[in-house]
Parts: C-alpha cells; sequence; structure tokens
C-alpha cells in the first residue's frame, strides 16, 4: 500500500508537502519564543488579560509625561489613561502582579481616581497632586459632559464650541503673555487715564493669562458669559449710564454673576492670618470682604469642581501684625509664608494647578500687598488697595479695591452724607499725616491759611468721632485725595461717603472699579506736577459741571458702601463683580 502512495504522488509534490510542514513548525517555534503568555495558540486567540510592557506612563496622542512632584518618592505601580467606547475617561491600574483592573468612573462628571502610589519621574513636568485620601487624582482628565443649555439667542458656533469635548491629554501650561510684547505705554513715566483705558481695552481684546492645562465644564460658563456680556441688550432703566463705561454690559455682567457664579473658599492657613480680618481702620476693606464672602450662601459653593473663581482668604494687615519683625525691613518671612501656604493648597488640591492660580484670588488692603504677591501670586486675580501701574498691576485682571475707613464695625454707615451743593462754601479741603513727598508739597503750595477758600492741613487736632475733619467733608465743594506713601488714600471713599467731589492727586493709581466706572464723570484727576495750579484748576470748572458732579457723587455711593448684609449693587458686590468680570474677559478656553 505504501508503494501504490508513492507512486500516487510525484516527487515533486512530496517536497512541497515537506517544506508546507517545516514553515509551520517553524512559524510555531518562533511565536513560542515570542508571546509573552508561552503558548503560541493562547496569545493568538486567548481574550483574557492583556500584556503590559514593565515601564507604562500616560500615553495618547500628543502626550506629555507625569512629574515626580507628587506625595509618594517610591515608584512601585504605574497607570495609563484610556478611553472607553462612550468617549468616558476611566483608569487601568497596573497591580503587582502585572495584570490591568479596569476601574470604573464611580459617578458622572466625577474625575477618575487611580489606584497607583505614584508615578514614574519623568523629565516634562506636569504636577497632578493627591486628593485627601492619599489616592492619585487624575485631575486634570475629566469625562466629557453635557452641553450647557444655551439661551435660543446664542449663535450656532458658540453652541458647538461649548459641545467639544476635552482631549484626552492636558498640554504643557501656555501663558499668552510670553507670546505679546510689553506695551509701549508702560515705558511713560506717567500714564493718564486715556493710556491706562486703551490698555485695559487691549488686554480684554487680547488677555495676558494663562490657557488651562486641562477643560472644566465650568469653563463653558465663562465662555457664554462673555458672548451674553457683550452682546447686552441696551440699558432701559436702573442704572444712570453716565457713571460707567458701558451700563447696559455692567448689567448684564452682574446679572450674570447673580445667575452663574459659584467661589470656593479654601478653609486652610494659620488662623492668625487666614479668616480672621480687621473689621475697623483702613485696612477694612479686606476684612469686610472676607466676613461677607464666608458667611455668604449664594456665591459660596463647598464642591470644588463647580466653582468658576477661588478665594484665597488671607488678610494683607494680619500677615504682618503676626510676621513682621519691627524694624528688620524685610519682608522675606512674610512672602515665605505666603509661598508656603500656595505651595500647600497647590499639592493638596489639583485646582491651582490647572492654571496656575489664574482662576485664583485674593483681596489684599495693605501697602505691601503687591510686592509681596508679585511674584509667588503674579498669576491670580489680586484685588488691591496699592493699585499703582508701576508696582505690577495689569490691567483686566486685577482690580482697584477701595481703600475704605470703617470706624464703627457696628454702624458702618456712621454720618453718611453732607450738605447741599449750594451749601458747600469752602472750595477744597485737605487735612492729614504728612506721609509720603508729595502732601508736604501741598502743604508748602496752600496751607496755613495762604487762600480762605482753600483749607489744607496738616493733621488736624483730635476731637470726638474726628468731628472737625468730616464737618469740612460734609461742606466742601472739593475733597483733596493726594497719595501717601503708595498711591492709594481712604480719602477717596471717604469724599463719596460725604457727597464732596473728590480730587484725585496721585500718578498712576488705578481708580477704584476701573473695568466698570467712568471716573471722569463724578471725580477731578489733577497731576501731580500741577499741585501749584490746583486752585486755578478747580476754580475754571464751571459752576454747572460742579453740581452735576456732585449729583452723580450721590448717585455712586451706593458702591462704596458697607452694609451689615450686602445689598444688591454695594460695595461687596462690586468687588466681587469686577473679580467675575475680570476672569470672564481675560480666560481663554483650549
Amino acid at each position: 500500500m505504501g508503494a501504490d502512495l508513492l507512486k500516487a504522488f510525484p516527487v515533486e509534490t512530496r517536497r512541497l508537502l515537506w517544506l508546507i510542514g517545516l514553515v509551520f513548525i517553524t512559524v510555531i517555534l518562533f511565536q513560542f519564543i515570542e508571546f509573552p503568555k508561552g503558548s503560541a495558540l493562547w496569545s493568538l486567540f486567548s481574550r483574557g488579560e492583556v500584556p503590559v510592557p514593565k515601564d507604562l506612563s500616560l500615553v495618547g496622542e500628543n502626550s506629555t509625561s507625569l512629574s515626580s512632584n507628587l506625595s509618594s518618592p517610591s515608584v512601585t505601580d504605574t497607570s495609563i489613561i484610556s478611553e472607553d467606547r462612550n468617549n468616558s475617561l476611566v483608569g487601568l491600574d497596573e497591580g503587582r502582579n502585572g495584570s490591568l483592573t479596569l476601574e470604573e468612573d464611580p459617578e458622572p462628571g466625577n474625575i477618575t481616581e487611580l489606584n497607583s502610589s505614584s508615578i514614574d519621574t519623568r523629565k516634562e513636568e506636569i504636577a497632578l497632586p493627591p486628593e485627601d485620601n492619599g489616592n492619585l487624582s487624575l485631575a486634570p482628565i475629566e469625562p466629557s459632559v453635557a452641553p450647557l443649555s444655551l439661551p435660543h439667542n446664542v449663535p450656532p458656533n458658540l453652541s458647538m464650541e461649548l459641545s467639544t469635548p476635552p482631549p484626552l491629554l492636558p498640554p504643557p501650561l501656555v501663558h499668552v503673555s510670553e507670546k505679546k510684547p510689553k506695551s509701549k505705554i508702560y515705558e511713560k513715566d506717567v500714564l493718564t487715564l486715556s493710556d491706562m483705558s486703551e490698555e485695559l481695552i487691549q488686554n480684554y481684546l487680547s488677555p495676558p493669562t494663562m490657557v488651562p492645562r486641562w477643560s472644566s465644564k465650568v469653563d463653558k460658563d465663562l465662555v457664554l458669559a462673555k458672548q451674553l456680556i457683550e452682546n447686552a441688550p441696551p440699558l432701559n432703566d436702573g442704572l444712570y449710564a453716565p457713571l460707567y463705561r458701558n451700563a447696559s454690559m455692567f448689567k448684564r455682567s452682574y446679572e450674570l454673576m447673580e445667575q452663574m457664579l459659584k467661589v470656593y473658599i479654601y478653609k486652610e492657613g494659620d488662623r492668625r492670618i487666614f479668616h480672621r480680618p480687621p473689621l475697623e481702620g483702613i485696612y477694612a476693606s479686606e476684612g469686610w470682604f472676607m466676613k461677607q464672602m464666608e458667611s455668604n450662601q449664594h456665591y459660596v459653593t463647598k464642591r470644588p469642581r463647580e466653582a468658576h473663581l477661588f478665594y484665597l482668604p488671607f488678610s494683607s494687615r494680619q500677615l504682618e501684625e503676626a510676621l513682621y519683625v519691627p524694624n528688620s525691613h524685610s519682608h522675606k518671612n512674610l512672602i515665605q509664608h505666603l509661598r508656603d501656604y500656595v505651595s500647600m493648597i497647590s499639592t493638596k488640591y489639583p485646582y491651582w494647578n490647572r492654571t496656575e492660580g489664574a482662576d485664583h484670588f485674593f483681596v489684599a488692603c495693605h501697602d505691601w500687598a503687591p510686592s509681596e504677591t508679585k511674584r509667588i501670586m503674579a498669576n491670580c486675580i489680586r484685588a488691591l488697595c496699592n493699585a499703582d501701574v508701576k508696582e505690577g498691576f495689569k490691567f483686566g485682571k486685577d482690580v482697584s479695591l477701595p481703600e475704605t475707613y470703617v470706624r464703627k464695625a457696628r454702624n458702618p454707615l456712621r454720618d453718611i452724607g453732607g450738605k447741599p451743593p449750594s451749601k458747600r462754601k469752602t472750595l477744597a479741603f485737605y487735612a492729614g499725616n504728612m506721609h509720603g513727598y508729595l502732601r508736604p508739597l501741598l502743604l508748602q503750595s496752600w496751607g496755613n491759611n495762604i487762600d480762605p477758600g482753600m483749607k489744607i492741613f496738616g493733621s488736624m487736632p483730635r476731637s470726638k468721632d474726628n468731628r472737625n475733619y468730616i464737618n469740612y467733608m460734609k461742606t466742601s465743594k472739593y475733597c483733596i485725595c493726594p497719595r501717601g506713601y503708595e498711591v492709594n488714600s481712604p480719602r477717596v471713599v471717604e469724599a463719596i461717603f460725604y457727597e464732596c467731589v473728590p480730587v484725585i492727586i496721585s500718578d498712576n493709581f488705578v481708580p477704584p472699579f476701573f473695568e466698570t466706572l467712568n471716573w471722569e464723570s463724578f471725580a477731578v484727576f489733577v497731576a501731580e506736577k500741577d499741585i501749584p495750579n490746583l486752585k486755578n484748576i478747580l476754580l475754571s470748572i464751571p459752576e454747572k459741571t460742579f453740581f452735576r458732579m456732585h449729583m452723580r457723587v450721590k448717585k455712586v455711593q451706593q458702591h462704596f458702601l458697607w452694609h451689615p448684609k450686602p445689598l444688591k449693587y454695594d460695595l461687596f458686590h462690586m468687588i466681587l463683580h469686577s473679580i467675575w468680570y475680570n476672569r470672564v474677559f481675560q480666560f481663554r478656553p483650549k
């Protein structure tokens, strides 16, 4: 039978069969050696676990590796990010046995946690700090969320933009100002109000701010708010338009703030410095704002993922009281304390790292606040009493905070108001300590009763409740507000409080709420060099113009008042609105 088979197949056919068999055996042996499971058939047909290389990092299109700035220095586990069929992001955790387990997102809208204790050190750094429970929180990558419902009048292109899902991995942080040349306006020794307005507009059109590392669902609110503010309907009633740069936009922005804004307040901090602000004296603005912000139930949220802004509640006054060494002339320990605080916040929470603090803000009235925060909090929205262009104030980002002198915390509205214009017989009044270089020049030019219409004094004799000082403000047409050691002065708000037209003599001072108010409609600005000509400048103002300015001072007064319980358009809401407004217009979506 064997001979019959040999005759049935030619020699060439037998050789072909042997060759096919040899190839098959070779393939089997090759796969046996190469596949990690040790079985070629298993590797080809198994639906079981997927092999994982030993060195596994976050991968994806245009991926960027993680930093070593995490809490655990040891490296035992690694993690990758995967995208499921529904485009929701989940974590894959590689255990010690080399197998992968799929970790489901426990709640829609929440960020998936990875169970690894640390991640490989990489050259390119993106800090992703751990959550409170000790597990690594993959904060930069959020699952896609349903698009925000839009009003019927929102253009279709905006709707498409808002519904765009976030990228798989966050790109490196980009600071737009690095590409934008510094404005030539700052080359001037003295910036006029027109110069400031020009810079403000330019920074709104092309904001020098951070592009977020990763997208957040609250970003859609900011994009929508900007669109609605820019297309605000004409003002019909409620506000006196001449007081504002654009009354329609201000009203629409204020309404959107009431509807949308959520603020998260950090609870950490040394109690000597954080959460215990002064409520009386010339630094009361930071105290009253902190007190009313922390007790607010409308704007404050306990869920940081829904916050548009993050409040750093430190008191610049209490920082100086607690840490400054008298006569040391050094602020290094104060700056170091703030640096440690920011480091703690950025390590404990992921929110600072998303924008390097661009969606964080603080309110500070001490003269030293600009220099103490210009580096470690440079990206924050800084609400500063010492709003000096030459000290790094950024138009469109920072906020000029009104310096308010509160004499009685129990009754901040005591003695408000003043005489009508017809009964204000004194042309101009000033009294105060000779701080800085400017006030001695003012006293030299107009003090010592040189002119009966110019009541310019040094320190006035003490009287009960400072009655003499208040009476002069209540009966003068113009109240002189010269700078002291720094550009700011509480007399600006005092003049408005007592319905006296403020005369601001302070070069490069950014007046409060500059992004909202039209200051030239109710205040007079005099260059420092023009002090010898001060009386002629005031006399050149027509009487009708003075009456109109006085009326406008009374109307704008509502924006500069502290109330035990905040009221619409009052000082608390104006500060918060300016912070909100700047955040909306400085935000640059991914």
